[in-house]
Parts: structure tokens; sequence; C-alpha cells
């Protein structure tokens, strides 16, 4: 059961540590043989709360192993459970399965865990300090970033807190992609945007070339440092320098909007550099000496009859199809300049050189490119004799809405909503947490009137004014006499104690979460946590002696006060995951 026993002590870590207890005895006492598999054990809550507070499998995954029947095991481990003083009732249920009904005590001393621990409740060391790297956003340094990049921005910077939050080193990476055609196509744009600094009128933007206002300052301060020097040259000249200029002052544009969601990567590695210090020549050598690369010639395009430009071309091909995909894939052009695949393929190998594991968070777009730059990591890991678990996490396009109207135009640049245009609209909350409220390869759409609604039916709102209410909960004790106080939680009731069951799952969820690579199912635990809160709340409505602030019993008021600080605690720490600030009043 190593995917319990890493975790910090909180509840579920530490029952999974008692079912370990009672194997280890069945095995001294010979009712287990000696050294079972316990990998598959696992100890969770029953889907069904009405069956208990927790459940194991042991019984179900190991009575092949002990040459029995999973009920007569079930029933030596029910037996040793239910000496524990924590646990109430050990029950058999089915074919094998035991439920556990925990003491109020149980769940009393897991509130004054989450106190204990405070912003490190939760935390894991799942992870073992094993090293990821995961790569997000790399978008082309062609202009400032949109709704195109906004989801994978989210969704990969949420993945890297919640990895390193499971015990996990993370490195946040950026691909710059500064060595294709795109880039001169930005230096050309950027030289008309300093003719035009100059005085020169350049009428309308050609088409091919960047139209956006956005290039405007980056021409005039190429005007303003160069002078009119370039104003005549041919291009072989001044294409270099006004691609260097240029692809800088993106790439400043790019993280001063990523800044606005508050992301930071710390590495950017540059393709340009990348080619330059000739890896992907090393990669090739080096498949090359693996049998990996071989000079062939690809099959015709299939279905029609070729077009009358096609030729079969000799190319250095990777062998792909050994990997799993349906064709071989050439890592350089006819004209010897390398393919996009082949640039990853060098890039990915330089990656895996200092992490444990990749991950690589792409638009859907990029559907088409997993299978073989998978197999390309499956090879160097096979080559290597090592294991490199790469991950590739395809994000969906959003959909901007206007109350239900699609939303295109922008005006700074001139065909797409800027991602500065939306966090300044909607603050960087609403964005961050609305990303993450549909699972990444899902379809989404961004309604910019119902993502600032005051409802439930608004997740950030919804949990933001949870933590709200409960700030302001206990900000009114304070001016009323009474503090959070653990010493009398005992006078909690089960109404109250539900609260605390809900707050107790965080750790296993980010837990599962970092396993599942997925950031989502923090969003998705918060709202319910929230909901379990508001309800509570609402109860006090109706039942006076269900408020959190009873005047005439003190003890019982400090309590849950010290109940309410708790839920904030653990609404905190998910929402720290989520790069999303747990406000104090709204």
């Amino acid at each position: 059961m190593s995917d319990h026993t890493a975790t910090s002590q909180t509840l579920h870590s530490a029952f999974a540590a008692k079912v370990d207890a009672v194997l280890s005895a069945l095995e001294m006492e010979g009712a287990l043989p000696t050294g079972v598999n316990r990998s598959n054990v696992t100890v969770e809550p029953p889907r069904d709360p009405s069956h208990g507070d927790l459940a194991t499998n042991a019984a179900m995954v190991l009575a092949k192993q002990a040459a029995t029947n999973p009920r007569e095991l079930a029933a030596k481990i029910t037996e040793k459970l239910g000496s524990d003083p924590d646990i109430v009732e050990a029950s058999i249920a089915g074919p094998g399965f035991i439920n556990m009904r925990l003491s109020d005590s149980a769940w009393q001393q897991e509130l004054g865990a989450i106190a204990a621990l405070g912003n490190d409740y939760g935390k894991s060391s799942m992870g073992g300090g094993s090293s990821v790297n995961v790569e997000y956003v790399s978008a082309n340094p062609t202009g400032p970033m949109h709704m195109g990049h906004c989801r994978g921005a989210v969704v990969g910077d949420a993945l890297a807190a919640l990895l390193e939050f499971a015990g996990h080193a993370v490195t946040r990476e950026y691909y710059v992609n500064d060595a294709g055609g795109q880039v001169d196509v930005l230096a050309r744009s950027a030289f008309l945007r300093y003719r035009e600094a100059l005085g020169e009128d350049i009428g309308e933007i050609p088409e091919g070339l960047y139209p956006g206002d956005y290039l405007i300052p980056v021409g005039a301060a190429l005007a303003k440092e160069l002078g009119d020097r370039f104003t005549d040259e041919p291009e072989e000249e001044w294409l270099p320098i006004f691609r260097a200029q240029a692809v800088t002052a993106m790439m400043d544009m790019i993280k001063g909007d990523l800044a606005l969601l508050g992301i930071h990567h710390d590495l950017f590695s540059s393709e340009a550099a990348l080619q330059a210090a000739g890896k992907p020549e090393a990669a090739e050598a080096w498949l090359r000496k693996h049998d990996l690369v071989y000079d062939g010639v690809l099959e015709a395009p299939k279905g029609k009859a070729p077009p009358e430009d096609w030729e079969a071309v000799e190319l250095p091909l990777f062998r792909s199809t050994k990997f799993g995909d349906d064709q071989d894939r050439p890592i350089k052009k006819s004209d010897g300049k390398w393919t996009y695949f082949g640039a990853d393929l060098a890039y990915h190998m330089q990656k895996a050189e200092k992490a444990d594991a990749l991950i690589d968070v792409w638009g859907a777009d990029h559907a088409g490119t997993v299978k073989r730059i998978k197999a390309a990591v499956a090879a160097l890991a096979e080559g290597e004799g090592k294991e490199i678990p790469f991950d590739v996490k395809l994000v969906q396009m959003v959909a901007l809405m206007r109350d239900g109207e699609p939303v295109k135009m922008s005006k700074r640049s001139g065909n797409f909503i800027t991602l500065a245009e939306m966090v300044e609209e909607v603050g960087k909350d609403v964005v961050r947490f609305t990303m993450l409220t549909r699972k990444p390869e899902a379809q989404m759409e961004f309604d910019f009137a119902k993502v600032v609604e005051a409802s439930k039916d608004n997740p950030v709102f919804y949990v933001q004014y949870a933590h709200a209410r409960i700030s302001s909960t206990i900000r009114k004790g304070a001016a009323e006499g009474f503090a959070p106080s653990g010493d009398n939680i005992a006078l909690l009731g089960q109404e109250e104690l539900a609260l605390v069951k809900q707050a107790a799952q965080f750790p296993r969820i980010v837990e599962a979460a970092a396993q599942a690579r997925e950031p989502h199912r923090i969003a998705f635990y918060l709202y319910d946590l929230a909901g379990e809160f508001h309800s509570y709340w609402n109860m006090g409505n109706d039942r006076p002696e269900k408020r959190f602030i009873v005047a005439q019993e003190a003890d019982l008021s400090a309590a849950r006060l010290f109940l309410a600080a708790q839920i904030g605690q653990v609404i905190r720490n998910g929402l720290g995951l989520l790069g999303v600030e747990a406000v104090e009043e709204m």
C-alpha cells in the first residue's frame, strides 16, 4: 500500500496505515502468506455514505494470494479492525468489501490536524522528490496571448502547482518556436512598422503580414534605436536583426500577459538556440546509432492520385511505426531544413536528459502529433534503458460569448480577444477558476456575463463567497467576544461533523488529482465543499440554534468558529493550487 504510506499523516492515510498494520498482523499469525503484494489495496470513502465513512477492498484483492475466499479473509480483518477505538463498526458487504464507521473523536482529531498543518494540510510526499518537466503555453512569439492560449496556460500552471504540492520537483518550461517561417513574417511585419515610425505612409497592411496594432511600439523602438539605416537595405541585411529584436519584444509582451494571470515559467527554451547548438544533429546521430532513423522515401499521399509537384525524395525517416504510429516520419525536409517534428524530437530529448517525467500541455489542434512525439520519447527511453513517463494533455478551445452571443473582435489584435483584455474585464481569479471548471478535453464556453454572476451557478463566486462568509463570521464573532477554539470541539454534532468529513477528503483528492494529472478535480472538490458549507449556513437561517455564533453558548460558538476557520483553511489551500485568491469579503 505504498500509495498511502507516502502521504502526510491525515485521516485517510492514518486509517490506511491501520489496515496495513492489520494485514501485517495476519501475516505474523499465518493467516496471510508473507510478502503478499498489497499495492492494489485501497482505503477510501464508499460511494454510498450510508455504508460508512471508509471502505477497503483488502479482502477482495488478497484472498486469491491467501488461498481463501474473500468473505473469510474479510471476517479476520474486521475482527481486528473492530478492536480499534477509532472504529465504531467494521462490517462486511457484498462479496467481501469492508465498511468502517469511524468514531466522532476521529473526525474531531482531523479537525485539529487541519489547524495544526495549516497551509500544509493536504500536502503529500507521494512524488518522492522526482522531477517533472511541465511544458505549457509555448505560443509562437508573434503576438499577444489570446484565448486560444489561455486555457492551456491555466491548466499547465495549476498542474505544476498540484504536482509540487504532491511532492514532485517541478520545472515549468516554455518552448519558444523562434526558428520557423512565422518569425520571418514577424520580422517583416516589424520592419513595416519601423518604416511607419520613420514617417512613411505604409497604407493597408499587406496580406500575409501581422496586422495588429501591438507591433506599432515595436516599430517605434526599432526606429529609435536604429534610425533610418535599414530603410533601403536588402532584406538579408535587416531580417536577422529585426527577427531577434521582434522576438524579444514579443516574448516580453507574452511574459507580461502571463503575469496578469499569475503565471511565471522557470525556463524558456529557444528552438533557434537548440538548432544553433546542433541538438537536432546530435539527436539524429543517436537515433541512427540505435537504428531508429533511416534514409527512405515517403509513401505517396493516400487516396487520390499524387499531385503533379509530388516527387519521391529520399529523406531521413524516424521509425515511428515501431511505436504505434501509422507511418514513419521525416525529421528533415527536402531542402535540408529540420521538420517541426525533427526539431521537436531533439527538444524532447533535451528535456528528458534532466527530468524523470515529461508532461506537455497542447491545444487540441495538435492531436495528430501526439502519437509520433510519444513514439520519439519511447524510443529515447528504450535506447537509454530507462523509463521516461510522458503525458500529453490536450486542451480544447474556448468559445467566447457575451450574453449567449459569440465574441470575436478585439481592438488590440485586430482579429481576436487578447488575454489581457479578458483579465482586465473580469479579473484573474475568474479567468483561472473558470478555465478549470471543465475537463480540459471538453468543449467550453466562456460567457463574459455569466462568469461574473453572483449565483450558485457561477462556481468561482460560489467558492469565494464561502470563504468570504467564513471570514465575515469570524470577524463578527470577534466583535461579539467569541474567538475560534479547539478546546470544546466535542460539542460539535453530526451536522457539523459532516462538514469535517467533506474537508477531510482534501488530501486524498490532491493525491488522486496529481496521479491523474487533472487539476480540475480540485475545482470540482472546492465547489462541493462550498456547497456543504452554504447548506450548513442556510440551516442556521431556519434554526437559530445551528448558527455559528449562539450568544448564550460561548463554548459551542468557539467550537463552531473553529470549525468554520478550518473549512476556510481547506478552501484557501485548494484555491492556492488553482492560483486563485481566497477573498476576505465580497
